[in-house]
């Protein structure tokens, strides 16, 4: 095994001991897998004097602004090393990502476009970034033609794989959308939102049993977990009511207080995220989600308790229900249809005085 692998040339130029390869500093390589033995890497750098060191260390200096935020500097080292040589096409690329933070779209694209116009787009990082940039400015089915060449130059990369699904989904291609997130899991099996929305893409498809699988998959990565758990909360709610529906009450049972169990868990990591000022848009999103769901969990458990004839239970779960969504009139709803099942008509009186109250 070994040798390097320089991804313009789309193959492996092995080396035995003493071989040597000489490129430019912008080409993208990395070395191949070894498969025994030890890999040794000696490298050397040659400089053109007052030229090429100045570029690397504006270069350098500009990353360094960028990771510290400041990007305005930032941005102005690499214009500065590109004065000096307007080939340098990892700062037009760094600057590209600046522009996009900035919201600058077509100024980053062209920058972009430069950077593969000199790599003769065979950089899978750049087309990645323009595939980004096209998404951004709603350019779908060329953001999917980038992201698409990208993966063909480097298939090993999880975020790009996740992202070209996300579209290919957005365009109704859903089995090409699904093996686009299983080579992200591939590559990074810990990538949460590939697990996610492979989940919910199956769901949405009606294959419940492999969703879920999908979704306790996701359990096992932190930045997605919440989200992983309504989801859950969502398959459970599903197969209760199809148990329920076949009249299997205790199945049923089990499975909503399982997806009962999935929300609040939930709800304590979502509220935990959020109030401490690091809960994404999405999160919030899905904290709102919350209230609905778990009445749903109320609604199907009081169901099927009716369904067993154990009116006394059902009604002890519709009134948990009114004291934890106090104001939702659907909650007060559901007690009063089994009070007045059960004839008890003062208490079925005050109910719907507070269900008009609430109207």
């Amino acid at each position: 095994g070994g040798g390097t692998f320089f991804e313009h040339m789309s193959k492996t130029i092995p080396m035995d001991i003493g071989h040597i390869t000489v490129r430019p500093g912008s080409v993208r390589h990395s070395g191949d897998k070894v498969t025994k033995g030890t890999r040794y890497i000696l490298g050397a750098f040659l400089l053109i004097k007052d030229r090429v060191e100045h570029v690397r260390r504006l270069k350098n200096k500009g990353s360094e602004l960028r990771r510290k935020q400041n990007l305005k500097d930032a941005a102005k080292h690499f214009e500065w090393a590109l004065a000096i040589n307007p080939k340098c096409t990892t700062c037009l690329k760094d600057w590209a990502e600046i522009l996009m933070a900035e919201k600058k779209i077509t100024e980053a694209e062209e920058k972009i476009r430069e950077a593969l116009r000199l790599l003769e787009n065979k950089d899978s990082d750049a087309l990645f970034s323009l595939g980004v940039i096209l998404s951004g400015a709603g350019r779908d089915d060329e953001s999917i033609e980038a992201y698409t060449k990208s993966v063909e130059l480097n298939a090993d990369d999880a975020e790009l794989c996740y992202n070209l699904g996300i579209k290919l989904g957005e365009r109704g291609e859903k089995k090409s959308e699904m093996a686009m997130y299983a080579r992200a899991i591939s590559a990074d099996p810990t990538f949460g939102g590939a697990w996610l929305n492979w989940g919910t893409t199956l769901a949405e498809e009606g294959n419940i049993e492999d969703a879920e699988t999908m979704f306790l998959k996701a359990l096992n990565c932190p930045e997605v977990k919440a989200k992983a758990m309504m989801n859950l909360a969502l398959v459970f709610q599903k197969k209760g009511e199809g148990s329920a529906a076949k009249g299997d009450f205790p199945t049923a049972k089990q499975l909503v207080a399982k997806a009962a169990e999935y929300l609040e868990d939930a709800k304590k990591m979502l509220d935990e995220a959020i109030t401490s000022g690091v809960g994404s848009e999405e999160e919030k999103m899905y904290a709102s989600q919350f209230g609905p769901l778990r009445l749903h969990c109320h609604r199907l458990a009081g169901s099927i308790l009716f369904g067993q004839r154990d009116f006394a239970a059902c009604e002890e779960e519709f009134r948990e229900a009114t004291k934890k969504f106090p104001y939702i009139v659907g909650a007060w709803e559901m007690l009063a249809r089994v009070l007045e099942l059960q004839g008890k008509s003062d208490d079925l009186s005050s109910v719907r005085k507070k269900i008009d109250e609430l109207r």
